[in-house]
């Protein structure tokens, strides 16, 4: 067979040979830009080329602090395209965490979109390996910024060759991109993406089994593109020449649902706080969304009632997801066997609110303290994984021996596994409450709270207790129309059906807000700094 290499700026290649019509469809500050693949093909060449003659080298990080846009989606692949490293930096960090990643990484330029320059000029002095700034806005000139050596990126694409020429002789082996966990603990943790690994993992995205992004979709990454790549989207859409529909900065979601509606989406993908978000403006207003012909959700565990109501309210196909930052992150996907399907709807749900089971390409051990586990859906263990679009380890960080070890990822999110496979994620192994000696999952507590009609979010974590070890607490917010109706008793007495006596929290304290993670999971360390300082207030 021919050795072949598996690189990304072929995708754009594709992309600009084949699908020239095709659009990317994005929003900006001052409305719709649509452009095809041609034009973005020559535009990316266009940032390769300035990009070269900024001195941006072999295997040196580029930046991007900036929304789904087009602009950010040309950066995407110029950057690679010329052999270099997209790194793309969570704008929900900290100004302390920025600072980190960024000078971790050893960025040598940075593209930001402009809303973010207040930013930038107040920590430009703690980052030395940043040569340059190049501005993305809707403005026709550079907005005014006491930021040194800044270039405005549509002026800038203007003096690039739009025939410049991507690099042939990129090794796939070599890095594309890098992106930071979110860092629940601790600095973020960098994970190199090669470029064969991006292939790879995009040719996931669209098989039939796997995300099914093909041609034909309208396909509208919610997930930002500084989280995990956007879920691997934006690569496999221009490969595949799908039509990109980009929601842009400070999106509502009224805004998405009018986007699903006037682009007539067929593929949206985000994190269950976008869907909680755009379920209750469904609900509120009517839209057509008939051209969906399915949600992908991934991040963390959704709740069997969200799956249920979009599907029996909406008629929206609702696909669960699992990957992580080390796994580029597609890893599993919940999409019902062919025989499945004659099952009764509520068996079906339940199969369909499981993080489903692995795609092709990737292998898994769940491992318990006495070694692999049982496929009986009963049985607890960490998941291991490992695959060509997993990552191998840190960058550059000594914490690489804590979760990779003889070759496997140690995810450490504790699972079971039913005899078709089908993974269920049961909590974070820092997460898991142990009380007198039994685990009690966080997760299964919160998808039945959320299954409650008031209940708009909960989040459970574990507090001390002198007794048991640790007893859990529910933390809930209620809906609108709800906060007078809802009381302690009604909620526990939702809960008491559903579980043993020892699983039931001890407390339900109602929150006007949960906090969230910059890529909206709930944040479980902030969350039990409030639970005790709460018991501590109402101590004294």
């Amino acid at each position: 067979m021919m050795n072949v290499q598996l690189t990304v700026p072929s995708m754009m290649e594709r992309a600009e040979k084949f699908f020239k019509k095709k659009q990317v469809i994005s929003r900006g500050t001052k409305g719709i830009d649509r452009l095809n693949y041609e034009q973005i093909a020559a535009r990316t060449r266009r940032l390769s080329c300035m990009l070269h003659e900024l001195g941006v080298k072999r295997g040196e990080k580029v930046g991007t602090f900036a929304w789904n846009h087009h602009r950010h989606l040309e950066a995407y692949f110029a950057i690679p395209g010329i052999g270099a490293v997209l790194h793309t930096i969570n704008i929900r960090l900290d100004p302390q965490q920025i600072v980190y990643v960024i000078n971790h990484a050893k960025d040598k330029i940075l593209l930001v979109d402009d809303c973010f320059l207040p930013l930038f000029e107040k920590i430009e002095s703690h980052l030395p390996h940043v040569k340059a700034y190049i501005i993305m806005t809707d403005e026709p000139e550079l907005p005014e910024t006491t930021l040194k050596n800044c270039y405005h990126y549509d002026q800038l694409l203007e003096k690039g060759d739009p025939h410049y020429p991507f690099l042939h002789d990129i090794d796939e082996n070599e890095p594309a991109g890098i992106c930071y966990t979110s860092a629940t603990t601790g600095n973020p943790k960098g994970v190199v993406y090669s470029h064969r690994g991006i292939y790879l993992h995009s040719m996931s995205l669209g098989m039939a089994d796997g995300g099914s992004l093909s041609e034909a979709d309208i396909a509208m990454p919610v997930v930002p593109m500084f989280h995990v790549n956007a879920w691997g989207l934006p690569f496999a859409a221009v490969w595949l020449g799908t039509t990109l529909v980009m929601p842009g900065p400070f999106f509502t979601p009224q805004l998405l649902a009018e986007l699903i509606e006037s682009e007539k989406v067929t593929l949206a993908a985000g994190v269950p706080t976008i869907w909680l978000g755009l379920l209750k403006e469904l609900e509120s207003k009517k839209y057509d969304t008939s051209s969906l012909r399915a949600v992908l959700c991934g991040g963390s565990a959704a709740p069997k009632s969200i799956v249920k109501a979009f599907e029996e309210k909406f008629d929206i196909p609702f696909i669960h997801a699992y990957g992580m930052t080390e796994t580029s992150p597609l890893v599993v996907l919940s999409r019902l066997k062919s025989y499945q399907t004659n099952l009764d709807k509520e068996e079906q749900y339940d199969y369909k609110a499981k993080q489903g089971f692995l795609v092709p390409g990737v292998e898994m051990k769940v491992v318990g303290k006495d070694g692999e586990v049982d496929w009986d859906a009963q049985s607890m263990g960490e998941l291991l994984l490992r695959g060509p679009w997993i990552a191998s380890e840190y960058y550059e960080d000594e914490r690489t021996s804590e979760a990779f070890k003889g070759g496997w990822l140690y995810t450490g999110d504790v699972v079971t596994v039913d005899e078709e496979g089908f993974i269920k994620i049961v909590d974070r192994t820092k997460d898991l409450i142990k009380s007198g000696g039994e685990w009690i999952s966080s997760v299964d507590l919160e998808n039945a709270l959320m299954a409650h009609e008031g209940i708009f979010e909960a989040s459970v974590v574990a507090i001390p207790h002198e007794t048991w070890q640790e007893r859990p607490i529910a933390c809930v917010v209620l809906k609108e129309g709800y906060k007078e109706k809802v009381s302690k008793e009604d909620v526990m007495a939702f809960l008491t059906p559903q579980f043993a006596k020892w699983w039931l929290p001890d407390d339900i304290i109602f929150m006007e807000e949960i906090p969230k993670t910059s890529v909206g999971k709930f944040l479980k360390r902030a969350l039990r700094t409030q639970v005790l300082e709460h018991y501590e207030i109402n101590n004294v």
